[in-house]
């Protein structure tokens, strides 16, 4: 049975950043302590207001949350605790049907989000030396 799906509103940011925070203290090892907290500050105040953030629920529990701008993936996290789920596979799915995204960019050091995104279809088109934010993690640039 399909999981709930719903657009976010600004009352949901704190357990956005809950969802962030865990899926990427599990996943992206990499990211330095002031990055870290960096992004932790500006996803609320500059990016959560600006795009069409979808959650994801499991058992009344918001675990998830994507968003897509201009046919790219900008964002798609789940809990650490409900992963290995399908959550992220069907948060996918419905971006994909209800937008037109065609293209991820996904950190170079972080191979579990590189193999999730090639399992779904997309290739790598390009690598970037830094990220979005001009700093020095690597980029892969993917596409359907």
């Amino acid at each position: 049975m399909p999981h709930p799906i719903r657009i976010a509103t600004s009352e949901d940011y704190p357990r956005i950043m809950e969802i962030w925070e865990s899926a990427v203290k599990a996943t992206h090892d990499f990211l330095a302590k002031d990055d870290f907290d960096y992004f932790k500050e500006i996803i609320p105040r500059d990016y959560l207001p600006n795009l069409e953030v979808y959650l994801i629920s499991d058992n009344n529990n918001l675990q998830g949350f994507a968003s897509v701008a201009e046919g790219n993936l900008e964002m798609l996290f789940i809990h650490n605790d409900a992963r290995g789920k399908g959550l992220g596979k069907e948060l996918y799915q419905f971006m994909k049907e209800k937008t037109n995204l065609i293209k991820v960019d996904v950190n170079e050091q972080n191979p579990q989000a590189i193999g999730f995104y090639e399992k779904l279809g997309f290739k790598q088109v390009g690598r970037s030396e830094k990220d979005g934010s001009g700093k020095n993690y690597p980029i892969i640039h993917m596409s359907l």
